[in-house]
């Protein structure tokens, strides 16, 4: 049982690469039922796989090092895979997401090739990789193979001019953050010698201080922040959701995204706890955390493309996830964990709806398709019910770890910030459902601003609209909301995210467990359970949403245009259109900048 246990993480990174293998060599004769069978049955595998590892990592972390290149002294040359719980965690959903949009895309797409479940796999495959790898340089490399199958995925439409700059976009920005990554972990090497986590732990644990050190952690950090699409390093994000197909985008805002933010956790506390001021990371992380969230929410509210829309709440709950970090606890993690696992279920469910409506009226276009979506009923009723779960409606996952957030804040202020931005989000979302499902408001203009992005053209990826909604489509959103309600349920999963955030955050248990194969002991665990606080709250945030959705379905951007007092705000959102240019030398200009915010935070934790 134990040799089948250590070669569990290696298997959940072989299988998808070999179900793509297959695909790829017989794509071409296979019947097209065969193909989606292969895609979405390797895919359910690597779920059961993840499934079993997950429970095994109650007994204590699961280590497979590749070859038997086990450590020895003075001697670490093996590649190695260490699972804890949170990374188990991290690669279950990375295959179940994987699951729902394959089995979404049965008959979402008219004509499938047998690359795009393959790329599909593979971008699971770097997925896993990267949650799973113990190696620094083993990350770069999942890294990169994530990247190039999602940006492969990203401009799958090339007879599309628009998906083809938005696939640029995406590459020219992540391999910009990439090679930065690579700067770190070749300084890192120069000094240490070693580029395993936990040898690298060990190895600088005595450089407090080293400025080379100092520069390494803001490189890789940068590089992580980049795929995190923290600002300003977020611009990327949108372009890729707008033209993305919808079941790709499950796995960009549920996943790909937020495991940037799990990257940073994972080289801080394994490699640099000991060697940077805590005050520094903590001012970056909450820093970032905060722009990050409220410049999400303030784009979101401003979008009428219901995929940007979706796109930018993600990066709004990025920065929310940033400032789960930031208290550098485990009560901190546990929230961050929780929250992105029920938010990947969510929005996911929010993607795959947003694909129907594309299927059925082709159009993303929250003006123009004012009313058209009355007569369904059911996709009505869960986009509303999806919207509801994203600003933190109890009893689900998403509400479950906002409140825990919000009661690892520090202050009223953290607390506000998550209320607001959770509020504005889902009020985003609600209004899109309520005025396209229900035709609720006025029907409004569609002038259009030089610098806006509508989605009224948009291209669905099926050339009839189908007469109802597959079963399929239907089973895939009906899924990931009862993920999503799980989560936030008394269950022994929900529970184990209090000792597995423990975990996380124990440098010298990650190491011990790495390099000796010992047990740590980690100390006591914060209790994931919902409160009356939290409960409360919960509900506040809902609240303000449907006020929010409301009151922009009853006031309207042409009647708030129109008001003389409204035009310093008007200036300010034209303002922010233009931030957002899609010209690839802007978003390089600001990655160097925020690379730069980023060293100046982290050094400012050694002036006090």
């Amino acid at each position: 049982m134990a040799a089948l246990d250590q070669a569990l993480p290696a298997l959940l990174i072989a299988l998808p690469v070999a179900g793509s293998c297959v695909l790829v060599a017989f794509g071409r004769v296979l019947p097209r039922l065969l193909i989606d069978v292969i895609g979405t049955g390797t895919a359910l595998a690597g779920t059961v796989l993840a499934g079993w590892l997950l429970y095994r990592t109650g007994a204590g972390t699961v280590v497979s090092w590749s070859g038997g290149w086990r450590p020895r002294p003075g001697l670490t040359v093996g590649i190695v895979l260490v699972a804890d719980r949170l990374s188990a965690a991290m690669a279950l959903l990375i295959a179940l997401l994987t699951t729902t949009a394959l089995l979404y895309g049965w008959h979402y797409f008219d004509s499938l090739h047998a690359h795009y479940p393959a790329l599909v796999l593979l971008f699971a495959t770097g997925m896993t990789g990267f949650a799973l790898t113990g190696d620094l340089f083993d990350m770069f490399v999942f890294f990169e193979l994530m990247g190039v199958a999602a940006y492969a995925l990203t401009g799958f439409k090339i007879e599309e001019p628009e998906s083809v700059q938005a696939g640029l976009n995406f590459g020219v920005i992540n391999s910009l953050g990439a090679y930065l990554c690579l700067f770190g972990i070749g300084l890192l090497y120069a000094r240490t010698g070693q580029l395993g986590l936990a040898q690298l732990g060990v190895a600088i644990e005595e450089r407090a201080g080293d400025a080379l050190v100092i520069a390494a952690f803001v490189l890789i950090a940068t590089g992580w922040l980049v795929k995190a699409a923290a600002v300003p390093f977020h611009f990327w994000l949108a372009d890729a959701h707008a033209v993305a197909p919808a079941p790709v985008c499950v796995l960009f805002s549920g996943v790909m995204a937020p495991l940037g933010v799990y990257g940073l956790a994972r080289v801080y506390w394994t490699v640099f706890d000991a060697v940077l001021p805590a005050a520094g990371v903590r001012r970056m992380l909450l820093v970032l955390g905060i722009v990050t969230a409220v410049l999400g929410a303030v784009m979101c509210v401003l979008q009428r493309h219901i995929k940007r829309l979706l796109a930018y709440s993600t990066i709004a709950h990025i920065g929310l996830f940033l400032l789960g970090l930031a208290a550098l606890s485990p009560l901190g993690v546990a929230a961050s964990a929780l929250y992105l696992g029920g938010h990947a279920a969510v929005k996911g469910a929010l993607f795959l709806l947003t694909g129907m409506l594309l299927s059925r009226y082709r159009s993303v276009d929250e003006f123009s398709l004012h009313g058209r979506a009355r007569g369904q009923r059911t996709v009505g009723v869960l986009f509303i019910l999806s919207a509801l779960v994203l600003a933190g409606l109890p009893p689900f996952g998403a509400g479950l770890g906002k409140a825990l957030l919000e009661e690892s804040g520090a202050s009223i202020f953290l607390v506000t910030i998550v209320i607001v931005v959770s509020a504005l989000t889902g009020g985003a979302a609600l209004r899109a459902g309520l005025r396209v499902c229900f035709g609720v408001g006025a029907v409004p203009e569609h002038k259009l601003d030089d610098d806006e992005t509508t989605g009224a053209h948009e291209e669905p990826d099926i050339a009839a609209p189908p007469n109802r909604t597959p079963i399929t489509m239907m089973g895939a959103v009906l899924a990931l909301l009862l993920v999503a309600l799980l989560l936030g349920l008394p269950t022994g999963f929900t529970r184990a995210i209090g000792p597995a955030a423990v975990t996380f955050v124990d440098p010298q248990g990650y190491r011990a467990a790495a390099l000796i194969g010992a047990s740590g002991h980690p100390g006591a665990a914060p209790h994931i359970e919902w409160t009356g606080a939290g409960l409360t709250l919960g509900l506040v945030s809902t609240g303000l949403a449907v006020l929010t959705a409301l009151a922009a379905l009853s006031f309207g951007p042409s009647r708030a245009r129109a008001r003389p007092s409204m035009l310093p705000i008007t200036s300010a959102v034209h303002a922010l259109h233009r931030l957002h240019s899609g010209h690839v030398g802007d978003y390089a200009a600001w990655l160097v900048f925020g690379a730069a915010a980023v060293a100046g935070l982290v050094a400012s934790g050694w002036l006090h």
